[in-house]
């Protein structure tokens, strides 16, 4: 059950508008069948998408059943030292708890494997749902500690594999636009911007088709969505992203109302963001000494490079 408390800047808005402000990632037409779904009021009166919202009020979104959507479950293992824990996500699995998923999750599937009992491995950086790849975690409190800031420290050297539209005019190269999130549009959004944080990436052609390339990418900063952002900025998005790619966030605004749809996805060149994490050079918490974990590439986009022309 979700409860919304109405302030004094949104009285007099119809609930439709109200639901789309708390819950920014759904489009009106979605807002309204969530209301007509789970809409109620606290006295347990459904409500309806024109109701008029009134300061103090609390709106509820009651699921009579929650199920989560399915995903991976499974994740390898690929370093352990007894302090640093390097795992092998697939695409799909989140890292952290959602609105939309509780246990189908890589910290729920962590405690599950290592609990109770024992300390918890705790993840010390963030990627995305839909990048495979790899995660680092810490085995104690002071491994995470350590790890958590040699990240803010930017003392961690990351590498991570993309197939993007289109051919880089040179062979290396480095973008180093700003970024801040985006004025208007979905909150997730980022965007590039002069006013923004600085923002560094640097990338390699690893490989060309006709019309993509295989492009290594080492971020030198830790900004959210940063590759997939400086990409889009050049003109070489992430085959795959719903949310910058050729048709900007309308895949992701598609996704939310219909569903990954088989047009979709040919539209698109791949069902998820041809994106994966492919190695980190971090200085060992313990010891200071430099480790470097690598997984190889994930089998999709290993596949998808190969059949294009």
């Amino acid at each position: 059950m979700l409860t919304f408390r109405v302030s004094g800047d949104v009285a007099g808005m119809r609930l439709d508008r109200f639901i789309q402000r708390r819950i920014p990632r759904l489009s009106r037409t979605r807002a309204q069948a969530v209301i007509r779904e789970c809409g109620y009021h606290a006295d347990g009166r459904r409500r309806r998408s024109s109701d008029i919202v009134r300061s103090g009020e609390i709106v509820l979104l009651v699921r009579e059943r929650f199920q989560e959507p399915d995903v991976p479950l499974t994740f390898d293992v690929v370093h352990d030292d007894g302090e640093i824990l390097g795992l092998n996500k697939p695409a799909g699995l989140p890292i952290h708890r959602t609105a939309s998923y509780h246990r189908h999750t890589l910290t729920y599937l962590l405690r599950e494997r290592y609990g109770p009992g024992g300390f918890v491995p705790r993840v010390a950086h963030r990627l995305d749902r839909e990048t495979s790849g790899l995660v680092l975690c810490g085995r104690s409190t002071f491994a995470e500690r350590g790890l958590k800031t040699a990240f803010e420290r930017r003392a961690v050297r990351k590498t991570y594999l993309a197939i993007v539209h289109g051919l880089p005019d040179t062979d290396t190269g480095e973008i180093t636009v700003p970024m801040a999130r985006a004025r208007e549009g979905l909150h997730v959004l980022m965007e590039t911007r002069e006013d923004g944080l600085a923002a560094h990436t640097e990338y390699r052609v690893v490989a060309r088709r006709a019309e993509h390339a295989l492009l290594s990418l080492s971020p030198r900063t830790g900004r959210q969505h940063q590759l997939r952002v400086h990409l889009a900025a050049i003109g070489h998005p992430i085959v795959g992203d719903k949310l910058y790619g050729p048709e900007r966030e309308r895949p992701f605004l598609e996704v939310m109302e219909h569903g990954l749809t088989p047009d979709l996805v040919a539209r698109l060149g791949h069902p998820r963001q041809a994106l994966h994490a492919l190695a980190a050079e971090v200085p060992h918490p313990r010891t200071g000494v430099v480790l470097r974990v690598e997984v190889p590439l994930a089998p999709d986009l290993a596949s998808l490079w190969e059949s294009l022309p």
